[in-house]
């Protein structure tokens, strides 16, 4: 939300044609050998996704500042 807020677009491609044992890997590397080495200095809160719905109003209200991280349960 906050890149529609500031009018930046996201170009990528359809995950959905990606074979799902590419796309956990992928994720698994994410989380780990990719993941960026700064994030705890960027990030300043983190929520759940059940949180989203009122975190995105608290950004429309101007109440965040900074980046948040959203924990996602992997199943």
């Amino acid at each position: 939300m906050p890149f529609i807020l500031r009018g930046v677009s996201i170009l990528g491609i359809s995950s959905t044609n990606c074979p799902r044992r590419l796309r956990r890997e992928l994720w698994q590397r994410l989380g780990s050998e990719l993941r960026p080495t700064h994030m705890e200095s960027i990030a300043v809160d983190t929520i759940k996704l059940e949180q989203l719905n009122k975190t995105f109003q608290q950004m429309l209200d101007g109440k965040t500042r900074g980046r948040i991280v959203v924990t996602i349960k992997s199943t």
